[in-house]
């Protein structure tokens, strides 16, 4: 182990940023080995400004939480490892790794799936990859360890695997990704044993690894700021068959051009996505599947969500793309017709969509590419610029600008299409019309013929009404009016017609004349009642109502029916009044009146069995003996009540007769109420059905047989058991 002086170096303290110093000391205070290892320390040696900077120990990842408290998160499974949080910073610290001790911690073909083996400095750098990543640095002492001799390879601008290259490419088949990211960020060349690492049998164990890592491992290598060096080595050496479901033999001119713009946002400090690299190399795919689904006559839109879906669904065994990055790709590519054939309505939502500014600069890198030139892909129709000077407009200009878009007929500015078949036929009657005046024109000899008037006589007019009387004369199933039948002995029809009332109905042309004589006889006296009126008036009224008179005389004479000539007059037939079909009741009695009578006659029986008690109580009293008064109790009476003289036995059968006949009286006196219940309220009942016009909506039951059963039922209801 060589160690190195910082100094030497050019490495200072001061130029290590406060966070990574506050952990180093504060591990170092509670008695642990720390350093600052990997790229960190590559990059500051090498005059690069380094992104972040990564810390080594020997505590484990417990220990690392127990000394940092809530500030510190253990992340991983197959790698743990110990996110320390100062201030804005995050110091991703590492404890020691050892070789795996056990077929538990590899694959069959060699490769780590758990690394959670705990050693000392010197086994964790025969676990690192690269030479250039295995110095450590103590900022507090201003010491470099090098073990394996980094700094000769970073002067001639190596790039060498530790241990043998063959093994080292087994355990860890992504080293083959950080090589070529090394290559294209550096500047570095392979030695021999690692360039011979890259051929199918390894690139073939990418599959092994996890979609989530090689995730990550993408979004550095697309968002490292040397993208556009790194393009060409991916689709050279075969890497991109790995990362891409379906790749291009080499890059577009798209994908080139979002390579070049996404390492200028880089240099220029701003904030880049690296799904929008995706959505770049995954759009050839795009246009594949939306052509498919436009063939099976499916909708626009839902092709759109279909194509993407189906895309998005088989990059993701590649690399498991995050749900919110989906999303994004999804958002550019269906809103690409829309930006480029906006419709008037939608180009202020269009602009206040919330990935508008990536849709837009998708738009605008298709039309510097010259995309149309792809025959899958659509036109642009150059509304990239128009959309970029929209952008720098103020409201009064946009609205100007959305005004003047309405009449940019290239654009398409779609309007509604409520009566788009209205309008078609419209132009196809136009064309129709002017086809037939271009062909009249031709024939020069061509004389258009007048249009046909009809000219009516007052003895054509009614030709028809004489016709049908002839042909209702010569009918031969019938007797003709004022005619005998010659035939006899004929069977008759099936079907006749009554040639006397057919005849009877049709009036003769001397009926119709006479008709016509006496309308105007009584028409004419008519008018001359009129006059005479007028002159019975006087001159001052005459005046007045002179005019009214003639308009009213008028009037009655214009009203009156003028009978013509040779007309037929049937008879109108008279309408049948419509009468109004009633409910028919199912009972004489309704339903409240029910329920009186049945009160009624519970409160009588209840009467009747009062009444009964109370006189047999009576009965009792009177006359049972006084037994108690001789001197005899209740007790002694019960027991010697079989021998009872003759005379209580008297007075016990006179008061069973009298129990009786108070019986028949009462019952007598019951039926006799009965009667005169019964008969008020089937007179109520018959007044109210004759006054009422309406019978009353009643529950519908069967309908009895007659009325006798009815007034029987009740009699039967009415009477006492």
């Amino acid at each position: 182990m060589a160690e190195r002086s910082a100094k030497q170096l050019g490495l200072s303290k001061a130029d290590l940023p406060n966070s990574i110093i506050e952990v180093i000391a504060t591990l170092t205070k509670a008695g642990f080995d720390a350093y600052i290892v990997g790229g960190g320390v590559r990059d500051t040696l090498m005059g690069l400004n380094p992104k972040d900077f990564d810390a080594v120990t020997d505590a484990r990842p417990h220990e690392v939480k127990d000394l940092f408290g809530k500030r510190c998160r253990i992340i991983g499974r197959r790698f743990q490892l110990a996110h320390v949080y100062s201030g804005r910073d995050m110091i991703e610290v590492a404890t020691f790794r050892a070789p795996p001790n056990g077929d538990a911690h590899t694959t069959s073909d060699g490769m780590i799936v758990r690394d959670n083996v705990w050693g000392d400095i010197q086994q964790d750098f025969a676990r690192r990859d690269f030479t250039i990543n295995a110095m450590y640095y103590e900022p507090l002492k201003g010491v470099v360890h090098d073990f394996c001799n980094a700094l000769d390879d970073i002067e001639t601008k190596t790039l060498r695997l530790l241990g043998r290259a063959p093994l080292r490419i087994e355990e860890d088949p992504v080293r083959l990704l950080r090589a070529l990211r090394f290559k294209a960020k550096l500047g570095f060349e392979f030695d021999d044993a690692l360039s011979e690492q890259f051929h199918d049998e390894n690139w073939a164990l990418l599959e092994q690894v996890s979609p989530h890592r090689l995730y990550d491992e993408s979004q550095k290598m697309f968002t490292g700021g040397y993208l556009v060096p790194l393009l060409p080595l991916l689709f050279e050496y075969g890497a991109i068959r790995h990362l891409i479901i379906y790749p291009p033999e080499k890059p577009t001119r798209l994908v080139n051009q979002v390579a070049i713009n996404t390492d200028k946002r880089i240099g220029m400090g701003k904030s880049i996505n690296p799904a929008f690299f995706y959505a770049a190399l995954l759009w050839d795919n795009y246009l594949h599947q939306l052509a498919k689904f436009k063939k099976k006559n499916m909708p626009f839109h839902d092709a759109q969500l279909q194509a993407a879906s189906k895309v998005i669904d088989r990059q993701r065994v590649k690399t498991a793309i995050p749900r919110f990055a989906e999303q994004f790709i999804r958002d550019i590519w269906i809103l690409q017709p829309k930006l480029a054939n906006p419709r008037i309505k939608q180009i202020v939502q269009l602009a206040e969509h919330s990935r508008f500014r990536a849709a837009f600069d998708f738009l605008l890198l298709r039309e510097q590419c010259d995309d149309e030139l792809n025959p899958l892909s659509e036109s642009t129709n150059g509304m990239g610029e128009w959309w970029q000077t929209y952008q720098t407009l103020s409201e009064k200009e946009k609205q100007q600008a959305i005004d003047g878009f309405t009449g940019d007929s290239r654009r398409g500015a779609s309007k509604s299409s409520r009566n788009r078949n209205r309008n078609r036929n419209r132009q196809e009657q136009q064309t129709s019309n002017d086809s037939m005046e271009s062909t009249l024109q031709s024939n020069s000899n061509y004389v258009p013929k007048p249009p046909k008037q009809k000219v009516e006589n007052q003895s054509t007019k009614y030709k028809h009404y004489a016709e049908e009387r002839a042909q209702l004369e010569k009918l031969s199933l019938g007797k003709v009016a004022g005619e005998q039948s010659t035939q006899k002995n004929q069977p008759s029809p099936l079907f006749t017609i009554n040639a006397d009332k057919m005849a009877k109905q049709v009036p003769k042309q001397s009926d119709i004349q006479k008709r016509a004589d006496l309308q105007a006889d009584s028409d004419k006296k008519v008018a001359s009642k009129a006059e005479q009126s007028e002159q019975d008036v006087p001159t001052s009224a005459q005046s007045v109502s002179k005019a009214p008179t003639k308009a009213t005389a008028q009037k009655v004479v214009s009203s009156q029916l003028v009978v013509k000539k040779d007309v037929v007059l049937l008879p109108k037939s008279e309408p049948i009044p419509t009468k109004r079909r009633r409910r028919v009741p199912s009972q004489q009695l309704s339903q409240s009146e029910q329920l009186q009578a049945r009160q009624t006659k519970q409160e009588d029986i209840t009467k009747q069995h009062v009444s009964q008690s109370e006189q047999t109580q009576h009965v009792v009293k009177t006359d049972t003996p006084k037994l108690q008064s001789n001197g005899a109790k209740k007790s002694d009476y019960q027991h010697n009540e079989p021998k009872q003289p003759e005379s209580n036995k008297e007075a016990s059968h006179q008061a069973k007769t009298l129990h009786a006949q108070n019986k028949q009286a009462q019952s007598k006196q019951a039926q006799s109420k009965q009667a005169q219940s019964k008969q008020p309220v089937t007179a109520i009942v018959e007044n109210v059905i004759a006054k009422s016009d309406r019978v009353p909506a009643i529950r519908r039951r069967r309908a009895p047989s007659s009325l006798v059963t009815v007034s029987e039922r009740l009699a039967k209801e009415e009477s006492p058991s």
